[in-house]
């Protein structure tokens, strides 16, 4: 957030100057308002621009074996370009690489799901999904599992079976 508050300035100050250097370099013949505009649309642009490129940005830096299962767009009437092109907020995403069962429950899968947004800490919280009967259970205290893997005490919650969340927990490895 730091650094892009920085490039945002960064971006407005080389925009004045180098819109200053021109009409130094035209006699003055550009109008004088138009360094303080041109410095303004740069820093516009340079915000809009970091924020459309926040979710490839994040996504490109998930460690291997990640999976973006679901994403949340969003418009806002304080940014009106979201209308014309929502931008992505926050997205979900399921660690494969660290998906467990156990032998005698194949059809379970437990399962981090690690939460990003914009201007949020990222959330990780481990869940079970059943993917005979397209359930899902987060993984919170007082669920336990039996001798055989059995799981109890979860408040399962049913789920589409073309849920991508569940698409991607289920997913053979």
């Amino acid at each position: 957030m730091f650094f892009e508050l920085i490039g945002t300035i960064v971006a407005g100050i080389a925009t004045a100057l180098f819109v200053w250097a021109l009409n130094r370099s035209l006699k003055g013949r550009l109008p004088s308002w138009l360094v303080p505009v041109a410095a303004g649309a740069a820093m516009l642009t340079a915000t809009i621009s970091s924020e459309y490129s926040w979710f490839s940005r994040a996504q490109s830096n998930m460690p291997e074996g990640f999976v973006v299962a679901e994403t949340v767009e969003e418009t806002q009437f304080y940014r009106p370009w979201t209308y014309v092109r929502p931008f992505v907020s926050r997205f979900i995403a399921v660690d494969q690489a660290t998906a467990r069962t156990h032998p005698s429950q194949p059809d379970q899968r437990i399962v981090d799901l690690v939460i990003y947004g914009r201007w949020a800490r990222t959330a990780k919280i481990p869940a079970l999904f059943d993917c005979a009967t397209n359930a899902r259970a987060d993984l919170v205290d007082g669920v336990d599992f039996g001798v055989d893997g059995e799981v109890l005490n979860a408040d399962w919650r049913g789920m589409d079976a073309d849920a991508p969340l569940l698409r991607a927990a289920c997913a053979k490895i």
